[in-house]
């Protein structure tokens, strides 16, 4: 057998960037995006500061969770331990990255396809070794095989102590560190205050972040470490403020802040499937509610809503695709473990029953329409919560692991149904009765999934963390105002002293509150860095 892995030596390393620069120039890394990068982590207060460099990259996890939510296996793991990628198989997703917790992966600007770290397969397979390994002036990066006891880095490794970045996740990551520290292993561990360029915070001298190249960024950061502390008034940092830097850990430089990596596109998806399994849901009550004589119309109407916001969620996770000419990938080259293909089949076969069930009640061809609805209730039930088994293996978000996920989307498809089913009412003149009760309860299912998911104890401080900013600063307002009292309270009391057409507030309330809370759900999580 044999598992190559990494050893960052950081008793070794000067924080040359010669890793960074060898992997860029041997890959073609376009600028914006890294394979390899140098973290660096200061502590202590002046004078008495040090500075501590760690470089960054994949991991090649032995359990990689990139290469099981990939859907085409475009992202694999390779006989000899190592993770490699085919961007000719990729679709651009982006999964992958929301389910690396090392931060390791980025699409590729040139070829919006994933691409990472890939131990410079073509170099190892002539027997060479990987261009960072080659270039680095120290000897602080060694490769090699962890299961050949005689290889340096397995000699290495058992002579000294090692650390991995977040063994809790379960990964097994390869990557190891001699003289690892905390604050630099950590993400949250070391605050980002905006006191230096590309630390999380705004560029110095008002720049942007992004106007910078790497050289000038190197030097502006070494001559500032270097030089006393400025005394004139036209200068960024005071001597009374160097004086009082917090001596805790603080990121003095690393790459560019990434925009979230799921945005508007996801959150539209979600908030149209709820309505989308909703609509047939609602269908399926009023049949048995009104019973099949007397909402036929009504089941027709609600199996059109269905439909269309369906299709328009189809579009949605084509749109959100960096290769959307590769979507049919998800289908004809499938990588079952993976919950974006499941996802894709079960919406597939629900969309094939939905269609047979509406032409069939349009054609009143009842005995196909009902041979097809329980398999339709249960199709749509699946489409509306296998979502949070797909962002369950997004291991890098932990907020997305809470069980509860599945819960707070089955509680949104009956706030889609009870809501569709009473504008259909209000818009036909019918007095909104079955279905203001079936809101109503969806709305109270809704708020008490909600609170239970909040509520639950976080496992992790980077779930934590996320809970926080949603239920606190600086999300609290939207969550609380907008989410919860807009959104579930005034619905609740609408229904319960306005009976009538004006319960069709309450719906559009209790849609437009159900989309806030999805938009926080996907946002937020991913405002808690990875690296």
């Amino acid at each position: 057998m044999t598992s190559f892995g990494f050893l960052i030596d950081n008793r070794k390393c000067i924080g040359c960037h010669a890793c960074t620069v060898a992997c860029k120039s041997e890959h073609e890394v376009p600028i914006g995006v890294d394979r390899t990068w140098v973290k660096y982590i200061e502590k202590g207060e002046f004078p008495n500061t040090r500075r501590m460099f760690t470089v960054m990259r994949c991991n090649h996890c032995e359990f990689a969770p990139c290469t099981t939510i990939c859907p085409t296996t475009a992202l694999y793991r390779r006989s000899d331990g190592i993770v490699d990628f085919n961007n000719e198989r990729c679709i651009g997703c982006k999964a992958c990255m929301q389910a690396c917790p090392y931060d390791a992966l980025y699409i590729d600007p040139e070829t919006d396809t994933a691409a990472k770290c890939n131990f410079c397969t073509h170099r190892l397979e002539v027997g060479l070794e990987p261009s960072c390994v080659i270039v680095c002036p120290e000897r602080a990066i060694v490769a090699g095989d962890l299961d050949d006891p005689v290889s340096e880095i397995s000699r290495l490794m058992n002579r000294f102590p090692v650390q991995v970045r977040k063994p809790e996740k379960g990964t097994k990551p390869k990557l190891y560190y001699i003289d690892g520290d905390e604050s630099a292993l950590v993400p949250t561990a070391a605050k980002a205050d905006g006191q230096y360029m590309w630390s999380g915070g705004p560029a110095m001298d008002g720049a942007a972040s992004g106007s910078y190249g790497a050289g000038s960024m190197m030097t502006s950061v070494l001559d500032m470490a270097a030089a006393p502390p400025a005394t004139s008034a036209n200068t960024s940092v005071s001597r009374s403020a160097a004086a009082k830097f917090d001596p805790s850990p603080r990121r003095v430089y690393d790459v560019r802040p990434r925009k979230p990596i799921w945005g508007w596109a996801v959150v539209s998806y979600i908030w149209t499937k709820s309505i989308a399994a909703g609509g047939f849901l609602a269908a399926a009550a009023a049949r048995f509610a009104l019973g099949p004589e007397n909402s036929t119309s009504l089941q027709i109407v609600l199996g059109a809503v269905a439909m269309f916001f369906l299709v328009v969620t189809g579009v949605l996770l084509v749109v959100d695709l960096k290769q959307p000419k590769r979507f049919l990938y998800v289908l004809l080259r499938p990588q079952w473990q993976s919950w974006l293909v499941r996802g894709a089949y079960i919406i597939t076969a629900y969309g094939a029953v939905l269609t047979i069930w509406l032409a069939a009640s349009i054609l009143g061809r009842h005995r196909v329409a009902d041979a097809m609805l329980w398999p339709g209730v249960i199709l749509a039930t699946l489409t509306a919560v296998y979502t949070a088994f797909l962002f369950a293996q997004a291991k890098g978000r932990d907020l997305w692991q809470n069980p509860m996920f599945s819960m707070h989307l089955m509680a949104h498809a009956v706030l889609g149904a009870g809501a569709t089913w009473l504008l259909a009412d209000v818009v036909a003149g019918r007095t909104p009765q079955w279905s203001a009760t079936m809101l109503g309860i969806a709305v109270g299912f809704s708020l008490i999934a909600l609170l239970a998911e909040c509520f639950t104890v976080q496992p992790t401080d980077d779930a934590r963390r996320a809970i926080h900013m949603i239920l606190g600063k600086p999300m609290g307002g939207w969550f609380w105002g907008a989410g919860v009292v807009a959104g579930h309270i005034v619905p609740l009391l609408l229904l319960a002293l306005t009976p009538g057409p004006l319960t069709a507030v309450a719906a559009v309330l209790a849609l437009i509150g159900m989309g806030v809370i999805e938009w926080l759900w996907v946002s937020v999580p991913q405002r808690i860095p990875l690296s």
